[in-house]
């Protein structure tokens, strides 16, 4: 057994490390998203990297019952997470871009919603715990938010921010 503070690193660095263009467009990504460092993007990349070799993949074997059933899965649970359309298919997988990952964080997600003004005021409300997804407060900005969660992002019940919250209380207490 590992140390439980010492896991294995979840993304890929890349090959190499002083590239104008790509610390450039690093640097934009990094200030759209209010992202906190480039492991983020890193991490982002690593994951969009698996989903496009499993893709070609499945791609590349001949159609057996096995592949068949992992397609149809990897393709549902891209489109619940609703990085695919519902009726994609795994070419459309190779053509994803580090952005439709990226617009799925719930950091991404609050700010789209209105809940913040800037990237940067939505890491905060979700890392202090003013967001809630079903009701369930989510204090993690690269939690990647479902299709069907997408709906049922708000204020925590007891963040400051809630307005539904505040106004019972107030009632209550007069």
């Amino acid at each position: 057994m590992g140390n439980p503070r010492k896991l294995k690193k979840r993304y890929e660095t890349p090959s190499h490390p002083w590239q104008k263009e790509r610390i450039k467009a690093e640097n934009e990504l990094i200030k759209q998203y209010g992202l906190k460092n480039k492991r983020e993007i890193w991490k982002a990349q690593t994951l969009l990297r698996k989903f496009r070799s499993h893709a070609r993949n499945l791609l590349a074997q001949p159609l057996v019952e096995q592949a068949k059933k992992e397609a149809s899965q990897m393709l549902q649970s891209l489109s619940k997470l609703g990085v695919l359309a519902p009726n994609a298919d795994l070419e459309s997988i190779l053509a994803l871009d580090l952005n439709s990952i990226l617009e799925r964080r719930l950091q991404t997600q609050v700010l789209r919603r209105g809940h913040a003004t800037t990237p940067q005021q939505a890491r905060q409300l979700v890392a202090h715990g003013h967001i809630a997804i079903n009701g369930k407060k989510v204090t993690i900005p690269s939690y990647l938010v479902r299709k069907d969660e997408e709906e049922s992002i708000s204020f925590s019940p007891h963040s400051p921010f809630n307005k539904e919250s505040n106004a019972t209380s107030e009632v209550g207490g007069k």
